[in-house]
């Protein structure tokens, strides 16, 4: 064929060879073909506040946003980041030197990587972890260090004894995510002490990942590292306005941190969208000084639904790790007499037509993520009561 080339070498880059199509779009795939209720991805299915909305609306007619906005963000959004930091956590950021505004978390997860890691580095992740986060260290040509959240008594646990270990001569960076996806776990003031200890102790840069800060319940409190000793200078923090505000298809995301951080993640973020979602940024600089009634009444409603699915998926027979954070809820489908989650959620939605994540695809250790499966609840209460009504009834 013209124009084709004779080399064997596929097309792929080698370094995401192993990722493929993403789960969730082969998931989303199935829910539409069967008709089922998709509490897979992550996304709302009610957009989020009216107000915020017409802000967009309102941005988007007089003219702002329309064009490239600059590059590290509207000024707007990034003084609301940075008062947002510093009246719930008492972080100071200079808007102009600490805050860059991002596509989603995902690009600055992306962008910090591409930034920080060079090949030969290694970067330890706590396992089960978002997808992204592996392709991320992968197009870095960094190498991923899993440390694996085990269950323990109701929840999975971080073994801080078995992270110290991890750390080589090579490891450049951690990477945390709390509130933890998948399974819900929110880091204690003591562990975060410990990794804030670890990371001095052996000069580790931190990268955290806190798109859930406004999604902790019952004595769970969300704690951001960069708060801890030692940590304002080498912890880079992320955080996202789509798991807030329920407006995932703006992608606006942000990174704070110490000035030659965020110089280093700007240089690589440049390169990748440049700059994104004009007009929703003025809005998100809005919903960020709601009152806080607004997050009280989202955590309030989310933890309703969190009770509804969990006690839905218990009488279905399903093991269920009551989560402590995020909107999800991962379980365990062994007493079901099942083992093997990737077979169990692709027959989930012929079986009770309801589609679910297996959570071994979080994992590089396959073995230790295969009986557990991440259902979504971040959706309205009708859908969640058909949901469980199916199950107990297919299961």
């Amino acid at each position: 064929m013209t124009g084709m080339t004779s080399s064997t070498r596929p097309l792929l880059n080698r370094r995401l060879a192993e990722f493929g199509t993403t789960i969730f779009a082969e998931m989303s795939a199935l829910a539409t073909r069967t008709g089922a209720i998709n509490l897979g991805q992550g996304f709302p299915d009610t957009d989020g506040p009216e107000a915020v909305r017409e802000a967009a609306v309102r941005a988007l007619r007089e003219g702002r946003g329309n064009q490239y906005p600059p590059g590290p963000g509207v000024p707007e959004l990034r003084t609301a980041i940075a008062a947002h930091q510093r009246r719930r956590y008492g972080l100071s950021h200079d808007p102009d030197t600490e805050v860059l505004v991002t596509a989603g978390a995902t690009e600055a997860i992306a962008a910090t990587l591409l930034a920080l890691v060079e090949p030969g580095d290694e970067v330890i992740a706590f396992e089960p972890y978002y997808d992204s986060y592996a392709a991320s260290v992968a197009m870095a040509g960094g190498t991923r260090v899993p440390v694996t959240l085990r269950p323990h008594e109701g929840a999975f646990r971080l073994d801080l004894d078995e992270l110290r270990a991890a750390v080589t001569d090579r490891t450049r960076l951690l990477l945390i995510n709390t509130p933890h996806n998948p399974t819900g776990t929110v880091l204690t003031r003591e562990e975060l002490t410990a990794i804030a200890e670890l990371a001095v102790e052996r000069d580790l840069l931190v990268v955290t990942d806190e798109v859930y800060e406004h999604l902790v319940f019952d004595d769970a409190e969300h704690l951001p590292l960069a708060a801890f000793p030692g940590m304002r200078e080498r912890t880079v923090t992320i955080g996202s306005a789509g798991k807030t505000f329920s407006f995932t298809g703006w992608k606006v995301g942000w990174v704070t941190a110490a000035p030659p951080l965020v110089t280093a993640v700007r240089s690589a973020k440049q390169f990748l969208t440049y700059v994104a979602s004009g007009p929703f940024q003025y809005a998100v600089a809005e919903a960020l000084a709601l009152p806080d009634s607004y997050f009280a009444d989202f955590r309030a409603d989310m933890l309703a639904k969190r009770d509804l699915l969990a006690a839905g998926l218990a009488d279905a027979g399903f093991g269920v790790f009551k989560p402590a954070g995020t909107y999800f809820v991962t379980t365990d489908i062994r007493p079901l007499g099942e083992s093997d989650g990737f077979a169990f959620c692709r027959a989930l939605p012929e079986r009770a037509g309801v589609v679910a994540i297996p959570n071994a695809v979080f994992y590089d250790h396959r073995e230790e993520g295969a009986p557990f499966v991440r259902f979504a609840f971040c959706k309205r209460k009708d859908v969640l009561e058909e949901a469980v009504a199916r199950l107990k009834a297919g299961v």
